[in-house]
């Protein structure tokens, strides 16, 4: 019988991703798109959006929004990677033979599971999601496809699994659903 983490799917699309499906064109992309720093001007546009069209509630909003990756960031770091403990794949002696490493990654040390990039970004999909879409209109469901390939990249750099980008996605999306739910029963852009 295998555990969890034995799965030969996961390992199985893991090489798919990160060994047969590149190109010089995503080794470029992917490292940058999963890199915080790119995200910054993203995030200071909406910050300044809402507090310039909605005042006072735009920094109700902006709290909401900031505890969502605060609250990702703590379930996925601090509780479930100090209590499930998985060997990143780019750690992996196992995978070296075929895993390919990117120059310039650092490699992480934590455990693997679940991905803390997943959550954070998935959890602020959801939450501006939910309070952005009768501004945005259909425009929001784009956030999605943006937390995905932040996922998707780092699957394809080899610093998770996607078992660990699916769960972490999964604790992202509860808690942006919760923290946007509190949010717009309190206060609501509109």
């Amino acid at each position: 019988m295998h555990s969890l983490f034995e799965m030969e799917w996961d390992k199985t699309l893991l090489r798919y991703i990160n060994n047969r499906w590149q190109s010089p064109f995503f080794d470029w992309l992917l490292p940058f798109l999963r890199n915080a720093d790119t995200w910054v001007p993203f995030y200071l546009f909406l910050v300044l959006f809402v507090l310039f069209n909605y005042k006072k509630t735009g920094w109700w909003w902006l709290l909401a929004a900031a505890c969502t990756p605060v609250l990702t960031d703590f379930v996925s770091s601090s509780i479930i990677k100090e209590h499930v403990i998985r060997l990143r794949p780019c750690n992996d002696p196992a995978l070296a033979g075929w895993l390919r490493i990117l120059p310039g990654l650092s490699l992480p040390q934590s455990s693997s599971f679940t991905s803390s990039h997943a959550a954070n970004h998935f959890g602020m999909a959801m939450f501006l999601f939910l309070t952005l879409k009768k501004i945005v209109g259909p425009w929001a469901w784009l956030l999605f496809l943006w937390a995905a390939s932040i996922c998707y990249a780092q699957v394809y750099v080899g610093v998770h699994y996607p078992l660990d980008v699916i769960c972490g996605s999964l604790v992202g999306l509860l808690i942006g659903y919760i923290t946007a739910t509190v949010f717009n029963k309190s206060k609501g852009l509109i």
